[in-house]
């Protein structure tokens, strides 16, 4: 699993029992604090000059220059600096023209890019189609270790037909190739690039300085193909792991910009007067796995009574402090194009949660529950369903257990445990990934026949009313049968220097989808 956004601080006993006791206990810690994608601080017009400093989540000295290796939030943010792809995102993860400046498929197999005139790289070499055909195929060399290998494997060949045109062939039909082209391991390197150790792209920013694990300095890159772009003459990236020490190195001063802030530091960070929040509402969910294979998540009415035991509102008002979107059960957010909207959201209802336990006959348990601070917010979230399953005398056991180690101690490996699913930059891919019968991830270890065969017919099909209409039926199957609850979608939030303008929400991660970069500025 790659870096989240994590909490360490947890609810008290008194928080929770307000929590689960008392309707209104944080109604005024939720409202006016956070608001959702909006633009904040700064001029209307951006304005050149100027060095800030930003802070990620973690680093390593496993920190690379390779995009096709990035493991990491600072690798991704890195890249982005660097870098460019063919495609880039927009605020709704739609693919952009990039590098690419149009691209185009009458099969959704077959993709012809017609690629941008007059782009350099950093040493002054002319961007080409052999370009785009290195740094797409070398994800299917082994030798690589690509980060992306098991998506790569889905190209069957990619070849130049002019000096600015590319055709990429695929195995299969893909209707959202040109989203995942936009992630930042699929970003632009030079033809033949084996030394990494120089950062050559054509990027908004040229390499000044990397030191793996420490830190890493970039200068504005004058021919960047964007007109004007990018406005900020130097940008330092370090990592500070500690959610508290970033928010003082942010209200001190040190930073101007910092990534995965705790909800419960928003009040404070307003408070200033120096520094604001942007909320980014996302895909990114914790959620509670009931194993299919193992008792008592076998029991589809065990697996239902939980799923109504869950208080989605309290949740969301009290672990998150009224940030992020309600849950239903499936990986779709309410935010999609794809979310089933007239899917009735699972209300927290006791009555129906007692009968359906009642009706499995696994008995009272106890049953444990593994959680962890890693997976953001599922230590606060099991107290509460704890407490909630009391109420229909059920004995679920808390078992909290050290972050070190959880994914591959823990995650998966008992009959009840918490996951935390970072966003994919499609559909497809996150189901792909979690939810049909062969994925690598198959947290519960279900199977469906049916919802297989959607995902692939989903995959291909070009007509978007159609793709949605099999996509709200993929929500309607995980909904009503997969033995897994999602009840709350979490944010990202990031904490700024109010002098910083140009901040927006992309949704596939903090910092602008990690691409800040080229779109923010400094009128200090």
């Amino acid at each position: 699993m790659t870096d989240k956004t994590k909490s360490n601080q947890g609810l008290s006993r008194r928080e929770l029992l307000q929590a689960i006791g008392t309707v209104g206990a944080f109604t005024g810690l939720g409202g006016g604090l956070i608001q959702p994608n909006s633009v904040f601080a700064g001029l209307p017009t951006p304005r050149r000059g100027g060095r800030i400093r930003v802070a990620g989540l973690s680093s390593s000295t496993a920190d690379t220059l390779d995009p096709a290796k990035g493991a990491l939030s600072t690798d991704y943010t890195r890249h982005y600096m660097i870098y460019s792809g063919l495609t880039q995102f927009d605020s709704a993860l739609n693919p952009l023209p990039a590098l690419a400046e149009s691209f185009s498929s009458e099969d959704q197999q077959v993709w012809i890019f017609n690629l941008r005139n007059g782009v350099q790289f950093h040493d002054g070499k002319s961007f080409t189609a052999d370009d785009v055909v290195y740094s797409l195929m070398r994800h299917k060399d082994p030798a690589t270790a690509s980060k992306m290998a098991a998506v790569a494997a889905q190209i069957e060949s990619v070849r130049a037909l002019t000096p600015n045109q590319v055709e990429v062939r695929l195995q299969g039909p893909n209707a959202d190739f040109p989203i995942i082209l936009a992630t930042s391991h699929f970003l632009i390197i030079p033809d033949g690039t084996e030394d990494f150790s120089k950062g050559t792209g054509c990027g908004p920013y040229k390499l000044k300085e990397f030191i793996p694990g420490v830190r890493t300095i970039v200068v504005r890159n004058e021919t960047y193909w964007k007109p004007g772009q990018p406005y900020l003459d130097e940008i330092e990236l370090i990592a500070i792991s500690d959610e508290m020490a970033r928010v003082n190195a942010l209200l001190s001063g040190d930073v101007q910009l910092v990534i995965a802030v705790d909800p419960r530091s928003v009040r404070r960070i307003h408070a200033s007067g120096r520094a604001d929040v942007l909320e980014t509402t996302s895909s990114l969910y914790t959620n509670l796995i009931m194993r299919q294979d193992q008792f008592p998540g076998s029991n589809h009415d065990f697996a239902l009574a939980i799923k109504y035991l869950f208080d989605r509102e309290t949740i969301k008002r009290s672990v998150f402090r009224g940030s992020g979107m309600i849950g239903n059960d499936h990986p779709v957010a309410p935010n999609s194009k794809y979310y089933a909207a007239d899917l009735p959201v699972r209300a927290h209802d006791l009555e129906r949660a007692a009968w359906h336990l009642k009706r499995s006959g696994v008995g009272k348990g106890p049953f444990p529950m593994f959680a962890a601070p890693i997976a953001t917010g599922s230590v606060d979230m099991a107290a509460l369903l704890q407490m909630s399953a009391q109420k229909v005398g059920l004995n679920l056991r808390v078992n909290r257990v050290p972050s070190d180690g959880y994914w591959s101690n823990h995650w998966m490996k008992h009959p009840i445990t918490f996951g935390n699913i970072n966003p994919r930059p499609s559909l497809d891919l996150l189901l792909s990934s979690f939810f049909v019968s062969n994925a690598p991830w198959n947290e519960t270890g279900w199977s469906n026949e049916k919802l297989d065969q959607l995902v692939v017919a989903a995959r291909g099909e070009g007509n978007e009313d159609k793709r949605k209409q099999m996509y709200v039926d993929v929500q309607t199957i995980i909904h009503e049968h997969c033995p897994l609850s999602i009840p709350n979608f979490i944010s990202f939030i990031d904490g700024f220097d109010k002098r910083l303008g140009g901040m927006g929400a992309i949704p596939i991660g903090g910092l602008m989808g990690y691409s800040f970069a080229e779109n923010v500025w400094w009128n200090g």
